[in-house]
């Protein structure tokens, strides 16, 4: 489920009763961890934070037109998704993050290569996510970018 919303803010007015306090429970556990020179903003259709032109100005190589993508949340038809660009670039992040979600939910880790999906509202480790963004400045996301991903 893509928004066409144009601002965060008609992202999270548009959502269903029962998604809208936990996106905006993860909009700002996210706006309270993630290092300074991200920016929010709507991207792909869901709310992305993203590495701006200013700092990168070579943008996303699928569309340089395109800030570098870091992280999204969305809340697609039958989940609530934290995307996360880290974790699919960084092995030791990746083990970082298994190894830590048992610490902080009981239900089994449900998860792409860049997707981490959960069911239910409640089920949604706000503490976890926001550590989890805390871990990579936006400088350390693009060498990662450019030596991993970049083609």
């Amino acid at each position: 489920m893509q928004s066409t919303a144009p601002t965060p803010e008609l992202y999270l007015a548009e959502l269903s009763e029962d998604r809208k306090q936990i996106m905006y429970d993860l909009r700002n556990v996210i706006a309270e961890n993630i290092p300074a020179g991200f920016e929010e903003m709507m991207g792909y259709g869901m709310l992305g934070y993203v590495v701006p032109h200013t700092l990168y100005p070579s943008g996303y190589h699928c569309d340089p037109k395109q800030p570098l993508p870091f992280m999204g949340i969305a809340s697609q038809k039958n989940h609530i998704a934290v995307y996360h660009m880290g974790i699919y670039a960084d092995e030791a992040l990746l083990s970082w993050f298994k190894e830590e979600h048992p610490r902080h939910s009981k239900f089994k880790l449900d998860m792409g290569k860049s997707c981490i999906r959960f069911k239910k509202p409640e089920h949604v480790p706000l503490e976890l996510i926001g550590e989890l963004a805390s871990k990579m400045t936006p400088q350390e996301w693009i060498e990662l970018y450019e030596r991993v991903l970049k083609r």
